[in-house]
């Protein structure tokens, strides 16, 4: 399994949701409402989940293996991470005059 894209669909710059993002998985199957989320200590990655008749939130897509969610997880953190970061140096250079 490859993700051959991430698409940063929203930013949040306040709260504890940062971001929503879809993924695609060797360029054949869409994720989408994957949620980086700020947590106690670090950013995670929260699945798409939907609730069910219960009220308990349920996965509805998840890596099965913990190798697999520290791929995942590690692929989307780094892509938000590049994306907040050339947000932020666009967004110095504005305010330096340059763009």
């Amino acid at each position: 399994m490859n993700i051959t894209d991430i698409k940063i669909r929203k930013i949040i710059p306040e709260g504890r949701l940062r971001a929503v993002i879809s993924i695609t998985i060797d360029d054949q199957i869409a994720v989408h409402d994957i949620k980086v989320v700020q947590g106690d200590t670090r950013l995670f990655v929260a699945m798409p989940s939907r609730k069910d008749e219960n009220g308990v939130y349920r996965d509805i897509v998840h890596p099965i293996s913990p190798e697999a969610r520290q791929s995942v997880e590690g692929q989307i953190l780094d892509a938000y991470t590049r994306h907040v970061e050339m947000m932020q140096a666009e967004a110095e250079a504005e305010e330096a005059g340059l763009i």
